[in-house]
């Protein structure tokens, strides 16, 4: 059953910068069609920390190519935060290492070929290695060693410290060293004399406008923006809080890095501005960026997420709506701030059985800020879809051969290779292929990647299992009320979303992924525009390829008109016994009823 009047689907636009636009009452990144755009990866990666790999993600840009295939085909992703290291592109006070920017942009290629776009990170944790000795518990990256040695730091000792994050607060040597970078204190160097955020500074703006001259110009538009500073922290308040310490020191650096952006040629790509670390991971909270003002359009609220509680003291698993509370809190600080909410971080260990569910509801809570239980009778609550980076995809997880703080008595092979930690959602198995080390409907998700106008609800059952590889239980948690009995039959033990927009204008399609499960000839969709019973491959709801794969699906929903409120309910239904054209008849009614009820069209 096709609606009448259907326009024919026009092409998706080629990619280019995205902008953060007003919507409603918050505020959204769109492309330059218009569309409200929803990017989903990972974190490339935390090989990025490692001397093994020459502090870039990849050893090769064969590897980056075939992490980038694999993570399009398997995910269906559609961006990816990029690490690199200060060190490696100033390794002495007065020299940019082309050769190591030449490989980042080889590897950084890797990705904007196949259609995913990029967040550049310069990224640090305990603000360098090189604070460290050989014979240190914990280590660090981030800021070059001339830098150490110019700041004459204290020997660096944690104490009994669990954690590597508690070196924040309790380790002398990594707090005197990040209290003089946000002072910008003048060191002495074989160079000369120079402040070292100064010094930081003009190192990234050279690599910007480095990029932006040798990346083609289709590439350096796949560039979404910069991430100046992973996880800031204060190294010392001086006696005042959080809040302060951000209004002091954090804020004006990030002004700083916008003019260096702009400098550099990337005016129109936004800065992807962080809190300190600690704002939202439910001990020694301080910050949140409460006291610094509107960022504005230029800059977009980047948080990361990590269920503290749970990494320590909470033994409770995860479930329905157990992270609403936290995202939601994500989304009403940027919309506080002026601009759009970002989640560059989020994850758990993966050698913790709670782990599978616990990231399953992570990424439910980014689709919609509600418990599953509720969704359909509040859809509207559930706040806007939130972009987001899982922490991270490292091909070389469990394989590595990293000599601890240059300690050949102490080589990394398992997990991360760096300070204990085991996050990868992926690893390379004997034969050289890349696979993933969770349930797949956990990370190859049905989401909205770019919508024609607004949206206005979203969700998303994926019937993750609690296990490793699809072991453990199965359990909905986005659960149809009795009161619409054929559609509850309809998507009963079957993977299922369901997406409400207002269209702002004819042309480009509303586009979401597909997830692998989700057959084109077993997937049935049931919308005001059309009802099918399998999509077909041309027509006003159609399913293609994925740009830059051969077997990664999208759904593509033609444009009508402007302002008219459209929905889609998308079903798996590859399980069960077959669906009939009265049952999707009967689902179709319920749908526009709800829809109605829940979004009248004025």
């Amino acid at each position: 059953m096709v609606a009448a009047g259907t326009a024919v689907i026009a092409a998706p636009p080629a990619q280019a910068t995205l902008v953060v636009s007003p919507k409603q009452r918050n505020w959204v990144l769109r492309d330059d069609a218009g569309r409200e755009i929803t990017l989903r990866g990972f974190n490339v990666s935390g090989s990025t920390k490692l001397y093994e790999n020459d502090l870039l993600p990849f050893r090769s840009t064969a590897d980056a190519a075939r992490s980038a295939q694999a993570m399009r085909d398997l995910t269906g992703a559609n961006a990816i935060r990029f690490l690199i290291s200060w060190e490696g592109v100033q390794p002495a006070p007065d020299r940019i290492d082309h050769a190591y920017l030449d490989r980042a942009i080889a590897q950084i290629r890797a990705f904007t070929d196949r259609g995913i776009r990029v967040l550049l990170d310069y990224h640090q944790d305990l603000y360098s290695s090189h604070l460290f000795n050989a014979g240190s518990w914990y280590t660090g990256d981030g800021a070059p060693k001339w830098v150490i040695e110019a700041g004459d730091y204290p020997k660096e000792s944690c104490g009994i410290c669990l954690l590597w994050g508690q070196n924040m607060q309790n380790n002398a040597a990594v707090r005197k060293a990040a209290y003089d970078f946000w002072r910008n204190r003048v060191l002495t160097t074989a160079a000369g004399a120079v402040g070292v955020q100064d010094a930081y500074l003009a190192q990234a703006k050279e690599t910007m406008a480095y990029l932006k001259q040798k990346l083609p110009q289709p590439a350096f538009e796949n560039i979404v923006g910069l991430d100046p500073f992973n996880e800031p922290f204060d190294g010392g308040l001086d006696g005042k809080t959080g809040l302060d310490w951000e209004k002091t020191y954090l804020m004006p650096f990030y002004q700083r890095v916008r003019t260096a952006m702009d400098e550099a040629g990337w005016t129109s790509k936004p800065a992807f501005a962080e809190p300190l670390v600690f704002w939202n991971t439910g001990f020694f909270e301080e910050g949140g960026m409460t006291s610094v003002g509107q960022l504005g359009t230029r800059m977009v609220f980047n948080s990361h997420y990590y269920d503290g509680a749970r990494m320590t003291v909470d033994p409770s698993p995860a479930a329905d709506g157990t992270y609403d509370a936290a995202m939601n809190e994500i989304r009403q600080r940027a919309t506080a701030l002026g601009t759009s909410p970002f989640v560059s971080e989020f994850g758990n260990k993966m050698t913790e059985d709670r782990t599978p569910w616990m990231i399953r509801a992570m990424y439910q809570a980014m689709d919609y800020g509600v418990p599953g239980k509720n969704w359909w009778n509040t859809p509207a609550d559930g706040g806007q879809v939130l972009s987001a980076i899982q922490w991270q995809w490292d091909i070389y997880s469990g394989r590595h051969h990293e000599l601890m703080n240059g300690n050949p008595d102490k080589v990394q092979t398992s997990g991360d290779g760096w300070n204990d930690e085991d996050h990868s959602a992926v690893a390379t198995d004997d034969a050289g292929k890349v696979a993933l080390r969770l349930d797949r409907r956990v990370l190859d998700r049905l989401y909205p990647s770019a919508v024609n106008g607004d949206t206005l609800a979203f969700a998303f059952e994926d019937l993750a299992r609690s296990g490793y590889g699809g072991d453990g239980r199965q359990q909905a948690w986005l659960t149809v009320p009795s009161g619409m009995p054929g559609l509850s039959a309809l998507v009963q033990d079957r993977q299922y979303g369901v997406l409400v927009w207002r269209e702002s204008a004819a042309g480009a399609p509303t586009d979401l992924h597909l997830p692998q499960s989700f057959a084109p000839s077993a997937t049935a969709v049931v919308s005001d525009i059309a009802t099918l019973n399998g999509v077909p491959a041309s027509g006003p709801i159609a399913a293609t390829s994925e740009s830059g794969s051969s077997t990664a699906k999208r759904l593509l929903i033609g444009a009508r008109s402007a302002g008219a409120v459209h929905v889609a309910l998308v079903v798996n239904t590859a399980t069960g016994t077959p669906v009939t054209d009265a049952q999707l008849a009967a689902a179709r009614t319920e749908l526009s009823a709800w829809t109605t009820q829940h979004f009248p069209a004025n």
